[in-house]
């Protein structure tokens, strides 16, 4: 078992600091370091700076026939709109496996969206003495990966755009002309892939909207073409929340870089008048989205407040999309992708709100009843105690005001758990099923006595049947305030009646994804968002007030 090198034992203090604070007291060590504790050689990684690094997708071929690690996941129960420390105990459990039980361990985490760190929640690198450093660098630009994936997704809106409005000005000796012009010799290439030289788009059909990584609800729904050069050619769309682009959940998905092409090219935008799906390729634009992205598919190596290494990459939009970070990144740190332990997160917040406390309002100060011991309702809202309903264990951890020596007991436990796998992973359905049948079984998952379908939602089951799309998974679209469609329904309800307003599919990333009562991919800002606390110190040039 290699040893990593921890960054040091953390002088913790009571009360906990704020998380900037305390990122910005430990000094990191530098990447190349941490990358040797890996057996990454110098071949393997670009660096970023000093504290950052892209890991080449190369070292995957060194790792065929490597023995598989335990792959372990974390998720939570259902939260309070201030987040509840997935993040922050999956950094915890890692510190405590690297740093204080010798275990060679590598964090893989989604990168997070500007959105949020400037909106309501703030940054994701853990809290506390569970972080990710430099904290500020992992929660604004870091290596540039969410400005590829927005200048992938508004380049594709432009050719959107742009081709309707060429297809309805000009003949089809014209455009077919400037399409296909002929090479030196006489001859003519032609790149797209299903058609000619009319697509034929309709306009009503299109889904594919324009991103920023901001929240801005003025943004969510426009108009376009009002310019007098645009002759009349306009239509309604919008923005989404760059991590909510179909590019975010390809890369996050994608296994390499010639399935990225593969995928990106085969992403639907909408249909032709005729019915047909209309793709990225079908455009002439799968090879250009490809370019812009070819640094993006690779993870970026961090590390932890005591050292241990962490892979960052990816952020799909949990709301729509699957919310992990990326294949690629798992590959990297472990080669097989088998789940040998859950973690499911609660926190005594959570379990109060759950137990039937007063709301959690983000922007506002906590209750009472969250800031002192109430027993009862911490009892009201676990339903069953967690080892009476089949758990392999419960640890109480305390890694957000103690570092990794907080989350020791979870990292022994889950050491156990990952050494006494008794049965192997089933899968919910299997994917041979009709499109409602699979999201009949997820809602039944959820409680849901039945499902509810709109209009539009029966036809664009429909049509997606039609086009062959009926064996990708589902991907449910819906509150995470809740199993139902209600995000005020606490604890577990059941016997509801699961509403789906809508059907959108992801072809390239490979999922249909229902949308369950109201669902915004463009968040609003609170009336004081974060920003109101972050700045720069001028005197150090560090970062402060994020959080």
């Amino acid at each position: 078992m290699t040893t990593l090198t921890p960054l040091r034992r953390l002088p913790v203090v009571s009360p906990v600091p704020a998380d900037i604070d305390i990122a910005n007291s430990v000094e990191p060590i530098h990447i190349s370091q941490i990358a040797k504790d890996l057996n990454l050689s110098s071949i393997h990684y670009d660096l970023y700076g000093k504290y950052k690094a892209k890991v080449l997708l190369s070292v995957l071929d060194e790792l065929q026939g490597s023995k598989d690690g335990y792959y372990v996941v974390v998720g939570g129960i259902t939260p309070t709109p201030l987040g509840e420390g997935k993040s922050t105990t999956t950094v915890g459990l890692c510190q405590a496996l690297g740093a204080f039980l010798d275990k060679k361990v590598v964090t893989c985490l989604r990168q997070p969206s500007q959105g949020p760190t400037f909106g309501i929640k703030g940054g994701a690198a853990g809290g506390g003495y569970s972080q990710v450093i430099p904290m500020d660098e992992f929660n604004l630009h870091l290596t540039g990966d969410i400005h590829a994936i927005t200048a992938a997704n508004n380049l594709l809106a432009a050719a959107i755009d742009t081709r309707i409005f060429h297809e309805s000005t000009q003949s089809d000796k014209a455009l077919f002309n400037r399409l296909c012009p002929p090479n030196k010799e006489g001859k003519r290439s032609f790149k797209e892939v299903n058609k000619f030289a009319r697509l034929d788009i309709d306009p009503d059909s299109i889904t594919w909207r324009r991103v920023m990584d901001i929240n801005d609800r003025f943004l969510r729904k426009i108009t376009i073409g009002q310019g007098p050069d645009e002759k009349g050619m306009v239509r309604e769309t919008g923005f989404d929340i760059s991590v909510a682009s179909e590019i975010m959940a390809v890369l996050a998905l994608t296994t390499s870089l010639a399935d990225m092409r593969e995928r990106l090219g085969r992403m639907v935008i909408g249909n032709s008048k005729s019915g047909d799906p209309v793709t990225a390729d079908d455009l002439g634009v799968g090879g250009a989205l490809t370019v812009l992205m070819k640094d993006a598919i690779h993870p970026t190596l961090m590390q932890t407040l005591e050292g241990t290494p962490v892979l960052v990459h990816a952020g799909p939009f949990a709301n729509i999309a699957h919310g992990n970070s990326s294949i690629v990144a798992d590959k990297i740190a472990l080669n097989g992708l088998t789940p040998q332990c859950a973690i499911i997160v609660a926190t005594i917040r959570a379990l109060k709100m759950h137990g039937g406390g007063p709301a959690v309002v983000a922007g506002k100060p906590l209750d009472h009843a969250y800031l002192t011991e109430n027993v009862a309702l911490v009892e009201a809202g676990f339903r069953s105690a967690a080892l009476a309903a089949g758990a392999f264990d419960a640890v109480i951890c305390t890694h957000h005001a103690h570092g990794g020596k907080g989350a020791v007991d979870l990292g022994i436990a889950v050491q156990k758990a990952c050494e006494n796998v008794s049965q192997p992973l089933k899968f919910l359905y299997p994917l041979d099923l009709s499109i409602k049948e699979k999201i009949e079984a997820i809602a039944k998952s959820y409680g849901a006595s039945g499902v509810e379908y709109s209009e539009q939602a029966e036809k664009q089951i429909e049509m997606y049947s039609k086009q062959g799309f009926s064996g990708l998974p589902i991907c449910m679209a819906k509150t995470q305030y809740s199993f139902s469609d209600n995000a005020a329904a606490k604890g577990a309800p059941s016997g509801f009646v699961l509403p789906i307003r809508d059907v959108r599919a992801s072809i390239g990333a490979g999922f249909i994804y229902p949308l369950v009562g109201t669902m915004s991919t463009m968040p609003g800002l609170p009336t004081r968002p974060c920003f109101y606390d972050i700045d720069l110190d001028t005197t150090t040039g560090k970062v402060i007030g994020l959080s």
